[in-house]
């Protein structure tokens, strides 16, 4: 996958954004690498733990690539791919625009001291709308402020109004999520996918835009189904369709 690394150390599966360069700016390609990967994390049998994250310590990432722009909620965890497997954002330097949809739908989130939340997408005129989720992960007022008045929340205001769990020396971000996947690691599995997937399915609400995005999904697998080809195939051959459920 261009631009997107992947690796195990152990237990935790590791996804990262690799175009440093640009800021691991998200383009229509990485969006769907991201999605390809966590697919293959939810799949997976060894992997108990995914982080997310980005290659160099100048950014986590720049948000969407409006030169390629990315189907951003691809890449998003929950969205993209629906897993009650849990997943933890590692943030190096700047966390821009849609960056801030990706850490906040984790599940936890450690950020380096010098990281920095950025919303600028009302400066900018555009909106994927899937923002709007983030006043019901940390306080109404706080998340308002960050996308309304697209102000910079530094890392150590970010852990206090609960956008990340904790901050660390820079440069150890990854580090310290990857303790954390190896100790999810040692828990027992049906635990944590059963309290996950109460918060994310029954506790907290959806906002349209993720909903839209879920849907889409949803749809998407019916449109490439071999029952929707097998449908297309019988009714152009004048046939009864035999669907396979599939």
């Amino acid at each position: 996958m261009e631009h997107v690394k992947v690796w195990d150390d152990g237990p935790v599966r590791i996804v990262a954004l690799d175009r440093p360069e640009k800021g691991n700016a998200i383009t229509r390609g990485m969006a769907e690498g991201v999605q390809a990967a966590m697919r293959d994390f939810a799949a997976s049998e060894t992997s108990r733990a995914m982080v997310l994250t980005g290659t160099g310590t100048r950014a986590f990432t720049f948000g969407a690539d409006v030169t390629e722009p990315p189907e951003l909620w691809r890449a998003v965890p929950t969205v993209g791919v629906a897993t009650n497997k849990p997943i933890i954002a590692a943030i190096e330097g700047w966390c821009v625009g849609g960056g801030i949809v990706l850490a906040m739908m984790c599940d936890l989130a450690v950020c380096g001291r010098s990281a920095k939340f950025y919303y600028p997408e009302a400066k900018l005129g555009i909106t994927g709308g899937m923002i709007a989720g983030l006043v019901s992960r940390i306080p109404h007022k706080i998340a308002m402020e960050i996308a309304l008045l697209c102000r910079t929340v530094e890392a150590e205001r970010a852990e206090r109004v609960g956008l990340v769990n904790e901050v660390v020396p820079d440069g150890e971000a990854l580090a310290k999520a990857i303790a954390w996947g190896k100790e999810l690691a040692a828990m027992a599995p049906l635990v944590l996918g059963e309290i996950k997937r109460m918060v994310t399915e029954e506790i907290l609400p959806r906002g349209p835009s993720e909903r839209m995005a879920i849907h889409m999904q949803r749809m998407g697998a019916i449109r490439n189904s071999e029952d929707f080809r097998e449908g297309v195939a019988a009714f152009r051959e004048k046939r009864p369709p035999r669907f396979r459920g599939r």
